[in-house]
């Protein structure tokens, strides 16, 4: 799996779990889900992206290979 795919499923599942404590837990976890969505929205204009430094850092390709 490619970075840029596993950024996306990774913040998916944040979102989906965020959403799911945020209805049966506590409304603050909302606050993870709108940290996520700035987090991608900020990446999309300025590249940057703290979980694909870590993942180029760990040795996952970045090429779209499966």
């Amino acid at each position: 799996m490619s970075i840029d795919r596993f950024v996306l499923a990774f913040a998916g599942t944040v979102v989906l779990v965020s959403l799911g404590l945020g209805l049966y837990v506590s409304a603050n976890w909302f606050w993870l889900t709108a940290f996520v969505g700035a987090n991608l929205l900020q990446s999309s204009f300025t590249g940057f992206c703290p979980l694909a430094i870590i993942l180029k850092k760990a040795g996952v390709k970045a090429g779209a290979a499966f």
